[in-house]
Parts: structure tokens; C-alpha cells; sequence
């Protein structure tokens, strides 16, 4: 029968794996392999070491080639190390045989992510997303990560009555996963009953990559009481509050963060949450400026929008944590002026990049606020004299 596998139940020692492959530079996937540190983090693990091979294609047995896989392996067993994560998907096969090679329980990115989102969800719709997405990933995986429940050899008492025990197993999936379905789906309808209910507000969805502070900013728009925490994946349900600004009311939600590599099956599974981005009227896209790669985050984000298909949307860009920026990248001695004409550079960078639509701000030092909440305002009343060209005069 299958057991639902909590992967970290305490805090446990891990080591990283990546694949510099022929279209990545050893830059970039040492970037990749920082923020799975993060991700292990989150999750209770320690990292204590890093390792990293340079690939034309990752090794269908083991990912990595034998060479490496034995030096993985030398270096857990002197160093305690507990756990293995690879950061890309493995597939079962490649993960036993990684076990097997190692004698140390081996996990992936996706694997690791939806870990997370278990111990996140907190509402009975976010625990049957994350579950449904636990079981699309364990069912193309089964063969290889329950290949010791296959009895092998023949001869009585071999095999059940027409199937084997992996046969079994594989059936008790696919119906979990149907069963899963059907609740998301009654969920659905009532969350866009909900939805519906909200009248004629127009609604604006922040929306970013994951630990960008969109929370904060929801604390500080709402005047609500959001979970904002430095670790990924804070919020997972989204949380809607209505807002009057200067007699303009509309709603503002926040959405679950945007990661590279998310794996589908989250995708899939949180549909019903990232409708709350497809029906927005306007997205507010925070952006973590002080990150050294917040160009990149910038780039998954807008092509998780267009696999939304939410990318065509009225969108004010708001660069986060300016002061973490100006601490980051000016040496102490540096002139006042010099300091002005490179952030001068830098917002008319971005102003002309968004077409204006960029604001620079501090949500935890509170900078900029009253601008940023004149910018929303504008884009609502926008909005308003479109689709409402006869009632904006309500609003104002």
C-alpha cells in the first residue's frame, strides 16, 4: 500500500546536486543550486556541501556520471550526510538506483517543493492541492521508488489475484487522484460562487516571484494581519481584502510566489488559486530589486503569467526593497551625486522598460508608500472608466 512520505521531519543534513548542462553555464547553476539551499532551508535541512558536474545530457541510470555519484557518495557516509537533492527531476528508476549507489535517501527539486507546500497548507483546498500534485508526482515514479514491494521469482504465493502488488498500488493512485479531482472541483465552483459574489469591484492581484515581500506589501495596502515571513512559499491560500482608497474601492489579493522549475503538477493542482491572477483586472508585479538575479526572477515571472495566459493585463511593477539595494551596491565613501545619477539611471531604466509603469519603494522601511498607493489608485480608476464608463462618478 502506498505511505505518504514526509520528507523532513527534523532538521536533517543535506548535500546538493546539480548538472551543468550544454545550454546553462556553471553560473547559472550555481544560482540554481543557492536558492535549492533556500528551498532546503525552508524545509528544516541543513546544506553542507554542494556538488556540481558539467554534462552534455544527465546520465539516464543515476543522473550524474559513476565517477561523481561515488565521490557523492564517499563524502556522505564521512560527513553524516542524511539526505541527497537534486535539482532537477529524477525519475524513479534514477532514484532508486541513486539509493542504492549512495545508502542515502535521494530527493528532487519538485519533490522537495511540494514538501513544502504540504507543510504550508493550512486550508482544506491548499491541502487537497498539494496532495492531488503529491500524487501526479509519485505515480510515473512508482515502478522505481516501490520496486522493493514487487515479489520476485514465481511459484505460489508470488502474485495476488490478477495483479501485481505495484499493479496495486499504481490503481490506488489513480483512484486517489480521481477522487482528489472531484473534491477540487466542488471547491471550484464554490470559490467562483465567491467570486462572483463580489460584485462589480475591479480586482487587483499581486503577484511575483516567491520571498519578494508581496505579503509585506499586502500588510501595509490592507492594513490586514498576512503571514510574511523571510522563508519561500509564506503564503500558499489567497487572501483577498476589500479597499477604499479616496472613495475608490476595489479588492486586492495576494497569490502564492512564482519559483523557476515549479513543478506542473503544482501548476495544475493550485489552479483554483491562480485564478485569482487569470480574472485580476490589474497585477501589481512585485519585484525583490535587492536579489542579485532579480532580472531572471523578473523573466520567470512573466512567463508564468503568459502560461497563465494573464500576461496581457494592465500591470504596475513595483521594485521592492530599495533599501536593501542602496546597502547592497554603494560603498560608504561614495559620493551623494554619484549615488543619485546611478538610482536616476536605474528607475529611468525601468520607467522606459514598463512603459511608466514602474515604482520604487521600501515595504519594511515604509518608503514611497503613499506613491505606490496613488499609482494603484489611478490604475483602479483606470479601469473603472472602462468598464464602468457611466458609474465612475460613484467612485470619486
Amino acid at each position: 500500500m502506498i505511505e505518504k512520505k514526509n520528507i523532513v521531519k527534523h532538521e536533517e543534513r543535506a548535500v546538493l546536486v546539480g548538472v551543468i548542462q550544454k545550454d546553462q553555464t556553471e553560473h547559472q547553476v550555481k544560482e540554481y543550486l543557492d536558492e535549492l539551499a533556500f528551498l532546503a532551508e525552508t524545509a528544516g535541512a541543513v546544506t553542507i556541501k554542494k556538488f556540481m558536474q558539467k554534462l552534455a545530457h544527465p546520465d539516464s541510470r543515476t543522473f550524474v556520471g559513476k565517477g561523481k555519484l561515488q565521490e557523492i557518495a564517499e563524502y556522505a557516509k564521512l560527513h553524516d550526510v542524511s539526505m541527497l537533492i537534486f535539482d532537477d527531476e529524477l525519475s524513479g528508476a534514477q532514484i532508486s538506483n541513486i539509493e542504492k549507489e549512495t545508502n542515502t535517501k535521494t530527493i528532487d527539486r519538485s519533490d522537495l517543493i511540494l514538501d513544502i507546500f504540504a507543510r504550508r497548507a493550512k486550508t482544506a483546498q491548499a491541502k487537497a492541492q498539494v496532495e492531488l500534485a503529491q500524487y501526479q508526482y509519485i505515480l510515473p515514479r512508482l515502478r522505481g521508488m516501490w520496486k522493493h514491494l514487487e515479489r520476485l521469482g514465481g511459484g505460489i504465493g508470488t502474485r495476488g489475484p490478477g495483479e501485481t502488488e505495484i499493479e496495486t498500488d499504481r490503481r490506488i493512485v489513480r483512484d486517489k487522484i480521481s477522487l482528489l479531482r472531484k473534491r477540487l472541483a466542488e471547491i471550484d465552483k464554490q470559490a467562483f460562487t465567491q467570486r462572483k459574489d463580489r460584485g462589480e469591484f475591479i480586482r487587483v492581484a499581486l503577484v511575483g516571484y516567491t520571498n519578494v515581500g508581496k505579503s509585506t506589501i499586502m500588510n501595509l495596502l490592507s492594513k490586514s494581519d498576512v503571514l510574511a515571513e523571510n522563508k519561500l512559499f509564506a503564503t500558499l491560500d489567497t487572501t483577498t481584502r476589500k479597499i477604499v482608497y479616496e472613495n475608490t474601492p476595489f479588492l486586492l489579493s495576494d497569490t502564492v510566489g512564482f519559483i523557476r522549475k515549479l513543478p506542473h503538477h503544482l501548476v495544475e493542482s493550485f489552479k483554483s488559486t491562480l485564478d485569482e491572477v487569470r480574472e485580476a483586472d490589474i497585477l501589481l508585479h512585485v519585484v525583490d530589486i535587492a536579489h542579485a538575479n532579480y532580472e531572471d526572477q523578473i523573466g520567470v515571472v512573466n512567463k508564468t503569467l503568459q502560461e497563465l495566459k494573464a500576461f496581457d493585463k494592465p500591470v504596475l511593477t513595483i521594485f521592492n526593497k530599495m533599501d536593501l539595494y542602496i546597502k547592497h551596491t554603494f560603498d560608504e565613501w561614495l559620493e551623494e551625486s554619484t549615488k543619485e545619477e546611478i538610482l536616476k539611471d536605474l528607475k529611468e531604466r525601468w520607467q522606459d522598460a514598463t512603459q511608466g509603469n514602474a515604482i520604487f519603494i521600501s515595504a519594511l522601511e515604509r518608503t514611497h508608500i503613499d506613491d505606490l498607493r496613488t499609482a494603484i489608485l489611478e490604475k483602479v480608476r483606470e479601469m473603472y472608466k472602462i468598464r464602468y464608463p457611466y458609474k465612475t462618478a460613484f467612485f470619486y
